[in-house]
């Protein structure tokens, strides 16, 4: 599976653009803030249904204008699809598969996956469990529609669960009755999300430690430690004891909604205690796992997205990252760099091809030519 074009108009910086793509590695060089990370989160977009970037589509349209749109020809399983996304101003998100309108954008998802590892990736340690649950639920959604489906109409029972909460607060009353309706439903869904969670880490944990292997250091022994409240007590038992305190807060205090992972290196929190090369190797870890779980789950392999990692990874850790590309384990990577002379000596030195393209203000032109293989 690949992508063989992509068109945009208005999107971020981009009034228009048309990009022919290589089915092996692609690379996008270019001054910072010139659109190289804007071409992979369009890509990241025909993949996913949403940006990378910022997920509030309307902020994605070019400036002053009304609408985006996003255009893309995958080549899958002997057949071209093509997958068109738009967004106007005060209309919902359209997706189109071959001209057709999904019903439901859950019914794309899973079908073109990506992987993307970027700077912004730090954020899954530094910042709050939302984060991470949303990276879990992500790859895990790819592959089980069900899920999926859960995770929706999870969210939609808290929603609602909370609304009632505030609206009993506000009368001074409770009606456990009320309650018991949505908690009926959060037991349900709840309990199937906590079991596939705690599958999928299972079966994630050790690629992620074999991938950190690879990138970091072999005597490190990482791990990703699954927090949840119904590790602890039955949830029908939890919903019981947090009574009062959902009633005092207006909130729904237990549930899957406030599961975490913990990463951790030598039974310590990486937040605290890793260093940055540490950290690093981790993020890329993950992402890498992430790839070969989708690659197995999904039997096709994910484009690779790679933004601007150069100039962020030592070169031992780039170096390993290049030999598991030139083992072939990825298949269309998509590559952005400010330096052009740093891109050639990488891929040189790998003994890898790719085709470049220069990225400058609101244009992107194919510079003609194939960084060769070493003879």
């Amino acid at each position: 599976m690949h992508l063989e074009n992509l068109h945009l108009i208005n999107f971020k910086n981009y009034e228009e653009a048309e990009i022919q793509l290589s089915d092996g590695i692609n690379c996008f060089v270019g001054n910072n803030g010139a659109g190289k990370t804007n071409i992979l989160d369009a890509v990241h977009y025909l993949s996913i249904c949403k940006s990378y970037m910022n997920v509030i589509d309307k902020q994605n349209i070019r400036f002053d204008q009304p609408f985006f749109s996003i255009q893309g020809q995958w080549h899958k399983d002997d057949a071209k699809i093509t997958i068109h996304c738009a967004v106007k101003v005060g209309s919902k998100k359209v997706f189109k598969r071959n001209k057709k309108e999904y019903e439901k954008l859950a019914d794309h998802i899973g079908q073109f996956p990506a992987v993307m590892i970027s700077p912004y990736d730090r954020d899954l340690i530094s910042e709050g469990s939302e984060l991470r649950r949303r990276w879990m639920d992500g790859i895990i959604s790819q592959f089980d529609r069900r899920y999926l489906d859960s995770i929706q109409k999870y969210a939609k029972v808290i929603k609602q669960r909370n609304a009632l909460l505030k609206n009993m607060a506000e009368h001074r009353m409770f009606d456990r009755e009320s309650i018991e309706i949505w908690d009926h439903q959060m037991i349900e869904l709840g309990l199937d999300i906590f079991e596939k969670r705690k599958s999928f880490l299972n079966e994630f944990i050790p690629v992620f430690q074999k991938h950190y292997d690879a990138i970091g250091h072999v005597d490190e022994e990482v791990h990703l430690v699954y927090k949840s409240q119904l590790s602890d007590a039955p949830f029908v038992d939890l919903l019981k004891q947090y009574e009062k305190k959902d009633a005092y807060t207006r909130y729904s205090n237990v549930g899957v909604h406030r599961d975490d992972l913990v990463f951790q290196i030598k039974g310590h929190p990486v937040k605290k205690f890793g260093s940055q090369g540490q950290q690093k190797s981790f993020i890329i870890a993950l992402r890498l796992a992430q790839y070969e779980w989708l690659k197995n789950h999904l039997n096709t392999q994910p484009v690779l997205l790679l933004d601007d990692i150069f100039d962020k990874l030592d070169h031992t850790r780039v170096e390993r990252l290049m030999k598991l590309v030139s083992d072939q384990f990825f298949g269309q990577v998509l590559v952005t760099d400010t330096d052009i002379e740093r891109v050639e000596k990488i891929f040189s030195e790998s003994n890898l091809e790719c085709k470049v393209f220069q990225v400058e203000e609101c244009s992107v032109s194919e510079l003609g030519v194939k960084l060769t293989l070493n003879e």
